[in-house]
């Protein structure tokens, strides 16, 4: 067995008082795919700075074999200091990396790489901090859930890139299809401990529940005899001192054993408050269409939502699909075109921007809008403790600040605050984001009992087969069209994987709101990475060519070389034909790319 590139052994770290990692052992060897899987807040990202070197245990070791290289991809990068986001790749890059790789996978990922970081969206952010660990090509990438933010045709494109690559792989992610793809082992880090199979997350679920089940018959069966000791520790004392007191020391060790157990977290009790039902029609929309400028985001759109019905948006970030919802629920008109809303419709929304939280407020305060201890769900009071317990928070959390809560605390957070509103239509955008495998679990089925309505934006597409009975998708010159099922079946329908645009769609958005929303410019031509590179290489490779030529022109010139050596004629000749057609086609290239270039900046 090949010795691993990385191995952490007995890893113990405390934050307060119960230990967050106890004895945690994790190697990993060249190419392994590992996901690492657990509930939030259980120490995964803490793990992986371990891993990464950038938290300190209180005890154990970690090993790094010498000479291999490690790239870490956090949950929030830290652009300070970064003027683009070119600057910040390059940054990630190794004396004797390949510098081009940095412009080339910022492209690759929709970005030019003279974005200003402080000025990027979440699926920029996140993009760009990808192209700082992949430029590299490290032997080992840990990857803190990769997937966030991104749109579904990036994800795939990841995912792709990711299978194809030889290095190492540690994926923390909730992405059931993204990990089923792409692990090889798990990694279950639960109650401060890891446990290994030498299988992909598509086992993991069932071996779970088995341990779990497993772990909960040894309770029963230490309940059923402490129960039992307790009963001759009252009724049936003999005389025989010696025996009696090893059999007491047995009992208090039962009792200590129960008592310092640490049983497996509870799942989320997620419950919508539901009022009155909405009339059988919830929406209907006809020829609704809405153009920013020249840019023509829905296009003669027509659609009649049912009660009942769960609809999933789905396309690449920017191609409209806010937009989409928005003119759907009422909250924006259309240029053109008719949207009639049914009869008592109560809508509740989940925006997945989190910035609208306050940092600096409490959990509490988060969840009762600062008035008192009770939060109204359903139109009922219910105390805010106890609310704070069905979706998976301490009492010891009430006075939280937001600020100091996980991605999936501030997930679970915002669920909470959009269901204890009465609603029979729920608007969600993107649900999914940080929530632990356990908690989107819960999601699922809660959705599947709501009886009211469901339009939701996702780009987990195994939530999307799980949840909508239908799916809407971008099919070009804001042209949207609905498929029936879930987003498999999508594909099934359609023969093809939404397809990438070629032009990044976010930043053109980005910059029609950023001027006031007004019309969108058209993009100017640029020359993208491998036409720079090709213009800078050409002439060189040309040259080479051009030198590679006269040499066999010049062995060919000999008179005997037929004569003496047939079988080095006929090779050389062949040799100076495909030097002469690579010289050809390397011309027209360079030219073609020099023309472009002097158009582009006549422009």
């Amino acid at each position: 067995m090949a010795p691993p590139l990385i191995q952490l052994k007995d890893i113990a770290l405390t934050f307060g008082g119960t230990p967050l990692l106890s004895g945690v052992e994790l190697s990993v060897s060249a190419a392994e795919r590992v996901c690492l899987i657990g509930r939030n807040g259980s120490g995964k990202t803490t793990l992986l700075k371990i891993a990464a070197g950038l938290v300190e245990p209180d005890h154990g070791s970690r090993f790094v074999q010498p000479g291999a290289t490690i790239r870490y991809l956090p949950q929030e990068p830290d652009f300070a200091g970064f003027a683009t986001t070119l600057a910040y790749v390059e940054a990630g890059l190794a004396p004797g990396d390949d510098h081009y790789q940095a412009r080339y996978v910022l492209e690759q990922l929709g970005l030019h790489g003279d974005e200003d970081p402080a000025q990027l969206s979440g699926g920029e952010a996140r993009r760009t901090a990808l192209a700082r660990v992949l430029a590299p090509s490290p032997d080992i990438l840990l990857l803190d859930e990769p997937t966030n933010h991104l749109d579904l045709t990036t994800i795939e494109w990841l995912e792709s890139e990711l299978d194809s690559r030889r290095c190492a792989l540690v994926i923390i992610s909730h992405d059931r299809r993204f990990l089923s793809n792409l692990s090889r082992s798990t990694a279950w880090l639960d109650r401060g401990q890891i446990r290994q199979i030498d299988r992909g997350f598509a086992s993991f679920e069932a071996w779970r529940d088995e341990v779990l089940a497993e772990e909960e018959r040894d309770q029963h069966k230490l309940d059923r005899k402490i129960v039992t000791e307790e009963h001759w520790l009252r009724y049936g004392v003999s005389g025989r001192r010696k025996r009696n007191v090893k059999r007491l020391g047995n009992l208090y060790t039962l009792r200590e054993q129960r008592r310092t157990y640490r049983g497996a977290a509870g799942d989320a009790n997620l419950a919508a408050a539901e009022p009155d039902k909405s009339g059988k029609l919830v929406i209907e929309a006809k020829g609704i269409s809405r153009t920013y400028g020249d840019r023509r985001i829905v296009d003669g759109f027509s659609i009649r939502v049912q009660r009942g019905d769960r609809i999933g948006i789905v396309g690449p970030n920017g191609a409209g699909k806010t937009t989409l919802i928005e003119m759907l629920t009422g909250a924006k008109p259309p240029d053109s075109g008719v949207i009639r809303l049914g009869a008592n419709i109560e809508m509740a929304t989940l925006d997945q921007h989190r910035e609208s939280l306050d940092p600096k407020s409490t959990l509490a305060e988060a969840l009762t809008g600062g008035r008192g201890d009770h939060v109204m769900v359903g139109g009922k009071p219910k105390h805010v403790v106890s609310y704070m317990k069905d979706f998976l928070f301490a009492q010891e959390q009430m006075r939280t600040p937001l600020e100091v809560l996980s991605g999936g605390e501030r997930g679970r957070l915002m669920l909470a605050r959009a269901l204890a509103k009465p609603s029979n239509l729920l608007v969600l955008d993107e649900p999914t984001n940080d929530l632990d495998l356990e908690t989107l679990d819960v999601l699922e089925e809660m959705l599947g009992d709501y009886l009211g309505t469901v339009i939701l934006i996702s780009h987990d597409r195994d939530f999307l087969d799980r949840v909508v009975t239908s799916v809407i998708a971008p099919e070009g010159c804001g042209r949207w069209v609905e498929y029936a099922g879930g987003y498999s079946d999508m594909l099934a329908q359609r023969g093809a994987d939404l397809k990438r645009e070629a032009v990044k769609v976010a930043a053109v958005e980005r910059d029609r709101v950023a001027s006031g929303g007004g019309p969108s410019p058209t993009p100017r031509r640029r020359l993208n990475f491998n036409e720079k590179h090709a213009l800078e290489t050409l002439p060189k490779t040309i040259a080479q060519l051009q030198a590679e030529i006269a040499k066999l022109q010049r062995h060919l010139d000999d008179p005997n070389l037929y004569k003496k050596d047939r079988k080095k004629f006929d090779t050389a000749s062949a040799a100076l034909a495909t030097a002469q057609k690579e010289l050809e086609a390397a011309e027209d290239k360079w030219l073609e790319l020099e023309v472009l270039r002097e158009e582009i900046e006549q422009a």
